[in-house]
């Protein structure tokens, strides 16, 4: 990367607060060499070294992309999820914009068996099945199990198998979901602040997850990586 684009790179970021960090007392120790201040009582990012485990990061998108390999967007905090939602749906990915569902990964064939009974659900609805087939009471229950499975499915109906990687927004609060992945040795790329184990992602990104304008700069950014390389 040049000098140029290296320090518009940095700007960027700068202007999102992803500079900004958790305070001293939520810090993981294996984050202290990503901070290099601080300001009040917040701690200061480093984000030359931000910019690189990005630019690190958008790589193995693209990658992933050629390789026809499928990565789940993961991130269900308030703040974020309509994002994380969003960045997915731009680029037809999976996606939990929730509360993790257990089992996603570590117990996929009864995940999916769900994702298959929606889908029949659905299919029998469209054609008018469910009328002819059922009394009035069924169709009430069955329309409770659709509903039911619809939020909790939401974003991951289109999956057929496990998810190659996880892109995940704040490890610390999607712990659950990064336990299932690094115990099925599924690769995370995690945008995560200094409250986060970075041993937790195999590419790290340390900045601010909190600010909305820093997670939806970082995930585009992704997101267009990973449509780059399905074009490559």
């Amino acid at each position: 990367m040049t000098e140029v684009s290296n320090t518009a790179e940095l700007k960027r970021l700068f202007d999102t607060g992803a500079h900004f960090a958790q305070v001293k007392s939520r810090r993981h120790p294996s984050m202290k060499p990503f901070l290099v201040g601080t300001k009040g009582r917040q701690e200061i990012i480093d984000l030359v070294k931000t910019t690189e485990q990005l630019e690190a990061a958008k790589a193995v998108m693209e990658a992933l992309a050629k390789e026809g390999k499928t990565v789940l967007f993961v991130g269900g905090k308030v703040e974020i999820a309509a994002l994380v939602k969003s960045a997915a749906e731009s680029i037809g990915a999976p996606y939990v914009a929730a509360r993790w569902l257990g089992g996603t990964i570590s117990n996929w064939t009864e995940i999916k068996k769900r994702i298959d009974r929606l889908a029949e659900l659905r299919d029998m609805a469209a054609s008018g099945a469910l009328a002819k087939q059922h009394t009035k009471l069924e169709l009430v229950m069955i329309g409770r199990e659709k509903t039911r499975l619809e939020t909790r499915l939401d974003g991951i109906t289109t999956m057929t198998k496990k998810p190659d990687a996880l892109l995940v927004v704040d490890t610390k609060h999607e712990k659950h979901a990064v336990k299932e992945a690094n115990d099925a040795g599924i690769p995370i790329i995690a945008i995560m602040s200094s409250d986060c184990d970075l041993k937790e992602a195999a590419y790290p990104i340390v900045a601010n997850d909190t600010s909305r304008e820093t997670v939806k700069l970082i995930l585009s950014e992704l997101a267009e990586a990973f449509s780059k390389g399905r074009t490559a």
